[in-house]
């Protein structure tokens, strides 16, 4: 990862922004998180503690409905409630209790709240309902401190017929135990799932605060909410004792008592704390990964159209795949590769035309120059012509003997039949440079064509007695236009027949291969050198410059016979051999 690029940046400000984040974090949790749960979990019982007031005065429940209001608080805040008077007499300290009617006919109240934490599941397990008798064995609350009537808190309980919950009911009581039997008439008891285990607490509170302090007692006579920490001193357990006054409509004041334990909330943060650490550490590893990867993964479209953006800098606008994103980068990405198409066809299309550009101008350069060795050649070899002719014709106009005129005559007109054919030469090969010639291809047999420009050239093979052998093998149709493809086989034999020696033959072979066929043409003569085989196809070129004259020719056939080959994409050779001069054609292929 280069220290530079915009990985490595953007990875470390990603670690920096989530390690900062995530610092702000654990420290918010570690300083502040006690200290906000413990304001939240107190705010929500004073809520529900008022709104409990206000129904328990509003509505005057009888007691009990108090129980059962009691009881559903209690679970719903996981707390403790009391509802006791301004001297510490205590109306309502145990939501969760059964009623019994003893044989005189009068209610004691059983509290359960000690007794479940201890026998919870054996009470359950008893099934206890309305109309069950049961035997009781309990004390009841001493006249120092909170003394309330018809109330007693067991150590023994007994259903009829079910085995004893507790201590054993036949031990001695002692000191102010009693022992009871009677009927249920009421029991509430609480959600297992739910039970606090310190509903204990509740007791030892009440026994601390009352009788009350002459300042608490001020601001709960002027119906001020009391909330407090404190402190159980025999378990060092912290709580918040909250204390709600409410007026009855008699004009007595009740006080709502509840000990919420903050016990929990210490534990937890300790917990925390450690939990935060190891969490830390996990975290900050987490980071590092989650940072590289979310680097990575947002700079790899960035340095991929960096990367694409420096070729097309150095004009290579090839290789480049957009990237699959349906967002910016995506989009952007393919305008460049749409831009790169663009540019990429446009240079090319601009390179093409400047090599046809360059090929033009040397074109144009070569037949400048062709033209200038054309010209050069063509009047040179229309000098010659014309000065016999000229003095010729001086010769008649001074009046040559008469013996003499008709040799004069024949050398005129010979004269002027060689720049005929040497014009004739000169238009052909000038039509077929021009590149407007629109050849009409035909099939045809090629011997067949031959024989016929043999039987033309009659009068020249008896003149110096040669012979034409044609020699046809698996000949196959060519496609051609018949008439440049005579032209062809006439300055081909034309030329055999002014190279070749007296009384000598003159071969032709016409030979099938599959789809192509060959056309040779062979005399017996002299022999071209080798540097000048390939000059031989050149304007006004003649092998045997001393004999030019002799022979007739007027040095554009076989020119013409390239361009017309060219014409057809025909491949065409000459070779020596060792009694003469092959010319050799390959039709189709």
């Amino acid at each position: 990862m280069n220290k530079r690029g915009v990985t490595f940046k953007l990875f470390i400000m990603t670690v920096v922004f989530f390690l900062c984040f995530y610092g702000m974090v654990i420290l918010s949790q570690l300083l502040f998180f006690e200290n906000f749960y413990q304001k939240q979990k107190i705010g929500r019982v004073e809520s529900r503690l008022q709104s409990f007031g206000q129904s328990y005065v509003q509505e005057a429940w009888g007691s009990g409905r108090v129980s059962r209001e009691a009881a559903r608080f209690m679970l719903q805040n996981k707390n403790q409630l009391a509802i006791v008077t301004l001297d510490g007499k205590v109306k309502l300290d145990d939501a969760f209790h059964i009623n019994v009617r003893k044989a005189d006919g009068k209610i004691v109240k059983i509290s359960l709240s000690l007794f479940m934490s201890e026998y919870g599941d054996e009470l359950r397990a008893a099934r206890l309902q309305p109309g069950d008798t049961v035997t009781v064995e309990g004390e009841g609350l001493g006249t120092e401190g909170i003394s309330s009537a018809n109330l007693i808190y067991p150590t023994g309980i007994q259903k009829l017929g079910f085995k004893s919950i507790g201590s054993t009911l036949e031990e001695a009581s002692t000191g102010g135990s009693v022992r009871f039997s009677g009927t249920v008439t009421e029991i509430v008891l609480p959600d297992l799932k739910t039970w606090s285990q310190r509903q204990g607490l509740l007791f030892s509170a009440l026994e601390e605060w009352f009788p009350l302090s002459q300042s608490h007692l001020e601001k709960l006579k002027n119906f001020e909410v009391l909330e407090e920490d404190w402190t159980e001193p025999w378990t060092g357990v912290r709580n918040a004792v909250i204390v709600h006054p409410v007026r009855q409509s008699t004009g007595e004041i009740d006080l709502l008592f509840t000990v919420t334990s903050l016990q929990e909330i210490s534990e937890t943060n300790e917990a925390l704390r450690w939990f935060y650490l190891y969490l830390g550490i996990s975290g900050f590893a987490l980071i590092l990964i989650l940072s590289l990867f979310y680097s990575r993964m947002v700079t790899r479209p960035l340095i991929a159209l960096n990367n694409t953006a420096k070729r097309m800098a150095k004009l290579d606008f090839t290789a480049h795949t957009p990237i699959r994103q349906n967002d910016e980068l995506g989009s952007l990405s393919y305008s460049m590769y749409t831009l790169s198409q663009n540019l990429d066809t446009a240079l090319r299309e601009l390179q093409e035309a400047n090599q046809q550009l360059v090929e033009d101008m040397e074109q144009k350069q070569r037949m400048e120059a062709v033209q200038q060795d054309f010209f050069a050649n063509a009047s040179h070899e229309l000098k010659t012509p014309l000065s016999i002719i000229k003095g010729f014709a001086e010769g008649l106009q001074d009046g040559v003997s008469a013996g003499k005129q008709d040799h004069y005559m024949k050398v005129i007109v010979e004269e002027a039949d060689k720049m005929e054919r040497l014009v004739k030469d000169m238009l052909d090969l000038a039509k077929l440079e021009s590149g407007t010639l629109k050849l009409r291809k035909m099939t045809f047999i090629l011997s067949e064509l031959v024989e016929e420009v043999v039987d033309k050239l009659f009068h020249l093979l008896k003149e110096k007695k040669l012979e034409v052998v044609i020699i046809p093998a698996n000949e196959m149709p060519i496609h051609a236009d018949v008439g440049w493809m005579e032209q062809v086989i006439i300055n081909f034999v034309v030329n055999a027949i002014r190279h070749a020696e007296e009384g000598s033959s003159i071969t032709i072979r016409i030979e099938g291969a599959g789809d192509i066929s060959f056309f040779s043409i062979e005399n017996k003569g002299e022999t071209i050198p080798d540097d000048q085989l390939e000059q031989i196809w050149d304007r006004f070129y003649r092998a045997e410059l001393s004999r030019s004259r002799q022979t007739g020719g007027t040095g554009l056939g076989l020119s013409i016979v390239k361009r017309i080959l060219d014409l057809h994409e025909f491949h065409f050779k000459v070779e020596n051999t060792k009694d003469g001069v092959r010319f050799v054609v390959i039709f189709g292929g």
